[in-house]
């Protein structure tokens, strides 16, 4: 199975269409959103591109390939729009003896880890930083931001098929690779 993983769209419409048509060039199969979708938040500057109802739209026609965490500027109202999932503070992925924890980072992170047994690779996003940590018992991994990247970097989103994943700009460009294997053997 392949997986887009992307998080902090944060209602920009136009960096959203972009992301799909990048789902469907990936010929993924699950899109993994790590929250942060329509609203942009008190901290954050307004996307350019910023028309949530435009985002939502786009998002909804994706519902049944979507898998999703709670970002800190999701609120319940988000889910009467959104046609998929969006409240769970994480989630667990099994994929090919990897365990992986998906949540935005707020709430859990490479500091405070879910209670998740066997965690392998713990996803987030809300730094708005692409990311790659290796600690001693697991990896901590961050997209980065679709709409508003912070720290110098692009744009971007990542890859996850056969353990392998891969850091890529919005508009196609690969930046960081990581083969990962499980540190607690297959299960």
């Amino acid at each position: 199975m392949k997986y887009l993983i992307a998080s902090d769209i944060h209602g920009g419409a136009e960096c959203c269409r972009q992301l799909l048509k990048r789902f469907e060039e990936e010929k993924a199969d699950l899109l993994v959103l790590l929250g942060d979708l329509l609203y942009h938040g008190p901290r954050n500057e307004l996307p350019s591109d910023y028309a949530t109802k435009s985002a939502y739209e786009q998002l909804n026609a994706y519902a049944d390939r979507i898998l999703c965490v709670k970002g800190n500027c999701d609120a319940e109202v988000d889910q009467m729009v959104l046609h998929f999932p969006v409240m769970n503070p994480f989630l667990v992925l099994r994929d090919g003896g990897l365990t992986i924890a998906l949540t935005h980072g707020h709430l859990y992170n490479e500091h405070a880890l879910p209670p998740v047994p066997d965690l392998d690779v713990i996803l987030c996003g809300h730094t708005h930083r692409p990311t790659l940590e290796d600690h001693l018992n697991f990896v901590y991994m961050n997209p980065g931001s679709v709409t508003l990247p912070m720290g110098g970097s692009s744009k971007s989103y990542m890859t996850l098929e056969n353990g392998l994943f891969i850091w890529k700009t919005l508009d196609g460009g690969e930046y960081r690779r990581f083969q990962m294997t499980s540190r607690h053997g297959e299960r």
